[in-house]
């Protein structure tokens, strides 16, 4: 049995993604885009709009709330400690769905270049807010939401970023 292709869609109004299968929504998850709105520009930490893909995935080995630095495993788990460290560290956790974007002059090369701004899809610290713009233009998740989308879908998933 094929099993066909997923699409994803993030709503940074509403603070969703939604995975969808042959039009149909399979999942929806709460999100947390930017605090600084959307926009694709280099150095504005907004969250870029438009048709993305899903450049390469990151994590699939690691433990659940593995803090990674750089697209690489630290070798430490995520704890109450670490968050007393570190306060107001924007924390990379458990899996990276790292987005490379579609579209020439709005998306993709030159200032505006997603893949180049390092913008994932990625797992934060479960007290983090969800549902409401706080990060710092990726798209974050609940770690146990990312893994279970970093099991559904494959590099070049397509990834639509919508207000």
């Amino acid at each position: 049995m094929v099993v066909s292709p997923v699409e994803l869609s993030v709503s940074l109004t509403r603070q969703t993604l939604h995975v969808t299968r042959q039009g149909r929504v399979e999942q929806e998850f709460f999100v947390s885009t930017s605090r600084y709105g959307p926009g694709e520009q280099q150095g504005s930490l907004c969250t870029p709009r438009g048709r993305h893909v899903i450049r390469a995935r990151i994590g699939g080995h690691l433990p659940v709330g593995a803090v990674l630095r750089g697209r690489r495993p630290t070798g430490v788990v995520y704890s109450p400690e670490l968050r007393r460290q570190a306060p107001g560290r924007d924390w990379i956790l458990s899996r990276v769905l790292w987005l490379s974007g579609l579209e020439p002059g709005r998306n993709r090369l030159g200032s505006v270049d997603t893949m180049r701004r390092y913008i994932y899809i990625h797992g934060t610290p479960d007290q983090e807010p969800m549902g409401v713009p706080f990060s710092h233009g990726c798209i974050r998740m609940r770690n146990a939401d990312v893994c279970w989308l970093f099991d559904a879908v494959l590099p070049g998933t397509l990834v639509n970023l919508v207000p």
